[in-house]
């Protein structure tokens, strides 16, 4: 039986997700659904509601664990998966494990809070502190980049269009190639910006005319946080997210993360090492390092509105794409796209310098997979058939099967 077959398996048997220690604001009749909100440690702060169904049991909880666990060791045996992964249901873990190493030179064992390279998934955090700065009246996500960065050699675009990636920029990471004549110095945001405005590379496309995904824009993002705030990017991140978020594993690049702890070396897809090169430091567009525990901290604060209020966030969820038919849209920092059971998720993938990493959450049961790895041989191309896993399609109603649904509602009363 193949991996897909075990996953569908697992779901279409019926095994349901419970929750573990949940904390009950409102429990009305067993047979009705119960309420339930979890609050992160010592907050007590506002924050969405999620409806459990009442069928939910500790035991289809523990075996959903274990499916989930056999499922992860078959692809760590199998596919050379070689990483850490955590899986929510309405707010709770109802899975979480450690696969490989940690660098296979030193044969170092990952755990769950080892850090990773965040690589793309750093693009939310960087759009977040745009948010936060949005709603203190610092910026505007109409603003032209010249209202912060004067000397910017192109005109007429905002700071809407780099978080929704319309700004037509040609990529950093190509032009810098040919343009940074010293590789063994490193570069930094600041860098970026001399270049373009020393030698004005040539756009992609005219702005607002195309979406197309930019590591550019959210390198400058992130230099847009320095103006509008008057703070480092990386201090900024660290003070006002990180730090209220409990997120002690979390980090930007530095120069002295070689000396941290329990921090993945990258590999190549043969498990060679990895080593940094002059693009790590440019930050904003990836640059970012964390584990899944904490990440799980950022999923549960996104319920919230310790960051920013909800109606913030909500835009950030929103499609920017003009043409609507398209299987996948795109807000501030997340992917958008219906799965096949009708839910729409937000998720963000991410490849940079020998890491891989995913993290995809579904709103409305408060979900997430969240999965980093250190070896990018393409196993995590299989984590997209857990989404058929955790969000099965629903099934067509037939009448017969509708009277069915409906006696039994009826004998559960």
């Amino acid at each position: 039986m193949t991996l897909l077959q075990r996953i569908q398996n697992i779901l279409l048997n019926g095994i349901t997700v419970s929750v573990i220690g949940l904390s009950l604001i409102s429990c009305q009749d067993e047979k009705k659904e119960k309420l339930v909100s979890s609050v992160i440690p010592q907050e007590q702060e506002i924050r969405e509601q999620v409806f459990i169904p009442a069928h939910y049991t500790e035991a289809s909880a523990r075996l959903l664990g274990s499916q989930l666990d056999s499922v992860f060791t078959q692809l760590h045996k199998k596919k050379g998966f070689n990483g850490t992964v955590l899986v929510t249901k309405y707010d709770q873990v109802v899975y979480k494990g450690a696969f490989g190493y940690s660098d296979f030179r030193s044969k170092d064992t990952l755990n769950t809070e080892t850090a990773f390279q965040l690589a793309s998934v750093s693009k939310q955090f960087t759009a977040m502190a745009i948010m936060m700065l949005k709603e203190q009246g610092k910026l505007g996500y109409d603003d032209t980049l010249q209202q912060y960065i004067p000397n910017f050699p192109y005109q007429g675009i905002t700071i809407r269009q780099l978080l929704t990636h319309r700004s037509g920029l040609s990529n950093y990471t190509y032009f810098s190639d040919k343009l940074w004549s010293d590789r063994k110095q490193p570069m930094a945001n600041e860098d970026v910006l001399k270049l373009m405005e020393t030698h004005q590379p040539e756009v992609y496309h005219q702005p607002n005319t195309h979406f197309d995904y930019s590591n550019t824009g959210y390198a400058l993002l992130a230099s847009v946080v320095e103006k509008a705030s008057g703070m480092p990017f990386a201090a900024f991140m660290q003070k006002n997210i990180f730090e209220p978020l409990q997120m002690t594993h979390t980090f930007t690049y530095n120069d002295s993360i070689a000396q941290r702890e329990n921090v993945a070396t990258g590999h190549t897809g043969g498990k060679r090492k990895r080593t940094p090169d002059y693009l790590d430091t440019v930050l904003g567009d990836k640059g970012m390092y964390s584990t899944v525990e904490d990440l799980y901290k950022w999923d549960q604060a996104l319920y919230t509105e310790k960051l920013v209020k909800k109606e913030t966030l909500e835009e950030a969820f929103t499609g920017s794409r003009v043409r609507k038919k398209l299987k996948e849209d795109y807000g501030f920092g997340w992917r958008i796209k219906a799965v096949d059971s009708g839910d729409t998720v937000v998720y963000h993938a991410g490849l940079w310098h020998g890491y891989t990493t995913y993290l995809l959450r579904n709103p409305k049961d408060h979900s997430a997979l969240i999965v980093l790895s250190n070896v990018p041989n393409g196993s995590l191309k299989y984590l997209k058939e857990l989404q058929h896993f955790l969000y099965p399609a629903q099934p067509v109603m037939t009448a017969e099967n509708k009277n069915k649904e409906i006696k039994a509602a009826r004998a559960r009363l």
